[in-house]
Parts: structure tokens; sequence; C-alpha cells
């Protein structure tokens, strides 16, 4: 800690050529900026992508025979094998994060992402629906720990004006795979029967054996906090560790966690933004979890595609949703908008489901659901960022980080039961929910932006310090 502490407290001395000297500190923190993209959004993207492609894998092989092979296709079965998974994982959420802080990410995610591919790998030897509740149980407890996790390192990286990018970045690495999953799936799928093998199996197998070899590699890849830079595995030197804490330092002086303790945890619970930013999770997933899981099944029940059309045509949309979270991220970035970013991305998605809910055409219908995919993978950068930009300290972003990704989680509880079978072709349910949800959703941002502007203005007249830090402003 002394030494963290001395790190911290180094101040570049001053020059006498001051326009020269800004001009390589920019050099310097653009390099290092590159250097922590490089290392830090590849693997976290890899890692992100975990959670989704197990929806992925169980979204595809529901259109094959697995359904009736584990008995999943009798009453609401197949619901509570997702839900199920999702109680899991928010049971173990707050922990999860903690860990990430107490044990370290480069132990934490690599264990977990070992874990996940083998228990993903055997959910392909199953016989019964009972093993695999039983196995989507130990999935959400393992997988709990990657997004609150990986959210909070990334923000503890990056100065606020360059998050939402990165979430994007993040994003963008987890749909990429998830739709390169549905093509894989696809293909694995034709493998059905070689080696008694079924293709549902298949898909299992093979995506497992990848997920145990990402885990093996996380280990070096992944890198640790800012103020534990130099303990990576060949990441950064003592001056570009310098450089990374400094820039934290100045943007909200939160690099170094204060000294774990119960109560240190526990009171972050009582600011009621914690709340609102978790409230507006469970409003995103319950879009999410609906598409994501549901998507072969809608294109295949509801639009009347086979069943490997179902499993292809599942996979442009979120090739497609790369394109409006990397520039909706850019903009929200280099202005230092979140709220009206969060705006048009809900009334884009309001769109969306309105195409699919309520047009003739089927290809009107599917056109839908790319701005419907598009907008919620762009909020889901957005609405990271939001939380992000707006609280301090290194605790108090790990609580927030695990209460709005159990919120989150319970957003997956109540979509996985919103698209009904029995509703196909026009799942009236699942169209309203989700277009609810996000008039909810710019609800609660409208509100907190004139809590926002109401506080700055405030603190610029010096009659409020936000956060309780010396400087620091609300970004909306």
């Amino acid at each position: 800690m002394a030494e963290t502490d001395s790190l911290v407290g180094k101040q570049p001395a001053a020059s006498t050529t001051e326009h020269t000297d800004d001009s390589e500190a920019s050099a310097k923190a653009k390099r290092l900026r590159f250097k922590v993209d490089l290392r830090l959004c590849t693997i976290a993207g890899l890692l992100c992508s975990l959670n989704l492609l197990d929806s992925g894998i169980i979204s595809s092989a529901s259109v094959t025979s697995m359904l009736k092979d584990l008995g999943l296709d009798q009453g609401n079965r197949y619901s509570v094998s997702i839900l199920i998974f999702t109680v899991a994982s928010v049971c173990f959420q707050l922990p999860a994060t903690l860990a990430v802080r107490i044990v370290g990410p480069r132990i934490f995610f690599a264990v977990i992402t070992f874990a996940f591919g083998l228990i993903t790998l055997c959910t392909a030897f199953i016989h019964t629906w009972k093993e695999m509740i039983v196995m989507r149980v130990l999935l959400g407890i393992f997988m709990s720990g990657i997004y609150p996790g990986l959210a909070l390192l990334i923000s503890s990286w990056y100065r606020r004006e360059e998050l939402q990018l990165r979430f994007a970045f993040l994003q963008c690495g987890e749909v990429i795979v998830l739709a390169t999953g549905g093509i894989v799936n696809f293909g694995l799928n034709t493998l059905d029967g070689r080696g008694g093998v079924k293709g549902w199996q298949w898909m299992f197998i093979v995506q497992g054996l990848v997920a145990c070899l990402i885990g093996i590699a996380t280990y070096w890849w992944i890198v640790d906090f800012p103020e534990k830079a130099q303990e990576s595995f060949y990441f950064l030197n003592e001056e570009e560790t310098k450089i990374a804490i400094a820039r934290i330092q100045q943007d909200r002086g939160d690099v170094v966690p204060s000294p774990f303790s119960w109560p240190e945890i526990l009171k972050h619970f009582l600011d009621m933004k914690v709340y609102g930013f978790a409230v507006t999770f469970f409003l995103l997933n319950l879009v999410s979890t609906a598409l994501s899981y549901f998507l072969p099944i809608i294109l295949q029940s509801g639009m009347g595609f086979s069943t490997n059309k179902a499993i292809l045509l599942s996979a442009p949309p979120y090739y497609y949703a790369v394109i409006p979270a990397l520039i909706s991220s850019w903009i929200g970035d280099k202005y230092r908008l979140r709220g009206p970013v969060i705006t048009f991305n809900s009334l884009c998605l309001i769109a969306g489901f309105g195409m699919l809910g309520f047009a003739d055409q089927v290809t009107v219908r599917y056109i839908g659901t790319y701005l419907a995919t598009g907008a919620y993978i762009s909020n889901w950068a957005a609405l990271n960022s939001y939380q992000a930009s707006n609280i301090t300290g290194q605790w108090k972003r790990a609580v927030t980080a695990a209460a709005v990704t159990a919120c989150n989680g319970l957003g997956g509880v109540a979509g996985s039961f919103i698209v009904r079978q029995t509703e196909a072709p026009r799942y009236p349910t699942a169209i309203w929910v989700s277009i609810g949800s996000h008039i909810l959703i710019i609800s609660v941002v409208l509100a907190f932006s004139v809590y926002f502007y109401t506080a700055n203005s405030k603190q610029r007249k010096g009659k409020k310090m936000i956060e309780r830090t010396e400087g620091f402003r609300y970004t909306y």
C-alpha cells in the first residue's frame, strides 16, 4: 500500500515549455488508452460474451430435438431452466463482485471462466430436465461475477468521458461472438447423429471446450486494477502505471479503495441513485432476455422459418447492433451526453417492437428485430456509463455494479416469461411489456436529469459537494 500511495501522490513536475509538455502528456495518455483497450477491452468482450454464449446455445438448441430429448417441452420447464440460471446468478452477484476486488481479476475471471466451460461441456451429456436445472444453477453461480466484475474493472481504468465507448467495445465483442455462435450452432446442428451425438449436444461440447481454453488464457491476458497494474503479465511499466493512476485521480480521485468493511459496503445502499440505476437495468433486460433467448423461436413459430433458417437469421440483427452501439457511444463520450442517448435508443426500440408486433409483412417484422436489438445493445453501454459516471469510490462502484446487474438478472427472470408460445405469431405480451418498459426508462432518465441538473447548479454556486468529492459534477 505504501508503494501505491507513493504512486498516487506523485505529480508530474512543472515544465518551462508547457505547450510541448502538454502535447507529450497527451500522446502518452493516448498510447496508454490504446494499450489498455488492447488488453482489457478485448478479453472483457470475450468474457462478457460467455453469458450471451450460453443464451445463444440454449436458444439455438431449443429449436432442435433438445426440448423433447430432455423433457423440457412439457409445461413451462424450458422457461424455468432459464429462470433458475438468473435466480442463482442474482443471489451471488454482490459477493462475487466484491471478490473481484479482494481476490484480484486475474485469478477470479480465470477460475469462473474455466468453470463455465466445464459445466457447459458437461451439459451435453445430461439426460433429463432435472439435470438441466442443476447445470443451470451451477452456471448461474459461476457466471454471477462476469458482468458486474467487468463493469467494475473497466470503470476503474477509464475517465468518465471515455467510458461509454469502452462499454460499447465490450458489448460489441459480446454480440459478435453471440451472432457468430448462432452461425456456428447452425453448422454444429448439421452434425446431428455423427458419432452417436445429437446436434444440440455438439453445440455444448464444442463451445464448452472453447470456453475452457479462454479461461486458461484469461489468467495471463486480463489485467489488474490500476494501482496494481505492474503485477499484470507484460502490461505497463512504472511510468505508465503512474500516468494511469494520475488520470483517474484527476477525474474523480478514487483509485485506491478504502479498507474493506461491511458497514462501508452497506452504507452505499442508502443512496437512492443506486435503486434508480437498478430499475433501468431491470427494464432493459426484460427485452434483452426475451430477444436473446427466444429470437429463434420467434423466427420459427412467429414468422414461419425452418429450424436451420431460424438459427441463421437470428445472427444478422446482432452484427447490425455493433453499428448503432459504436456510433451512439462515440457521440455520448464526445459530447458527454448520457440521458439524450439513452432516450433516443429507447425510442428506436419502441419503434422496432412496434414493427415486430403490429406489421403484417414478415420482412417488416424482421427489420423490427434489427431496430430492437441494436437499441437495447446500445443502451447497455449507455446505461453502464450513466451509472459509472455518476458515482465515486471503489466500493460504491462494486456495490452499484452488483446492484444493477442483480436487477438486470431479475429483469431476465421476468423477460423469460413474456414471450409465450401460445401467443405466436404476434406475441402481444412481449410487445407491450417491451414498449412499456422503455417508456419507463425514458421517465427515469428524465427524473435523473432534473435532479443532476439541480445538484450541479448548487455545486457551481458552492452550496453542495457531490459524492463527497471536491469539484465533482454529475454527467447527464
